[in-house]
């Protein structure tokens, strides 16, 4: 019975461990939208955060990005935050804590 019960936890974890990790699958993506702020324009979070949002399905996407370059991402954030700008992010995209975030290889505005 004992070799029963250990069976079905190992398997229980093994269970856990494929559900985290597909949860945390990356994926290459390029997004289309509009980049704004978090905060200031779409008033979602408390501190400013540079994000874009993409129209899928008739809803709004929010996509969080992440720069790996940090004076990048000031750079990038200083142009958006008080007035959203349209244009274009690629990168690689997980979901974790419920948001999606894309960890930022390029960001180009649309002029």
């Amino acid at each position: 019975m004992k070799k029963v019960w250990s069976m079905l936890a190992v398997l229980a974890l093994l269970l856990v461990f494929t559900v985290t990790a597909r949860a945390e699958e990356k994926k290459k993506v390029n997004l289309k939208g509009t980049i704004t702020c978090a905060k200031c324009d779409l008033k979602i979070e408390k501190k400013c955060a540079t994000v874009i949002k993409v129209k899928k399905d008739d809803k709004d996407v929010i996509y969080y990005l992440v720069f790996e370059d940090k004076e990048a991402g000031q750079k990038a954030h200083k142009a958006i935050c008080t007035e959203a700008k349209e244009g274009e992010v690629s990168g690689t995209c997980v979901k974790k804590d419920g948001k999606l975030t894309v960890t930022v290889d390029k960001i180009k505005f649309n002029d």
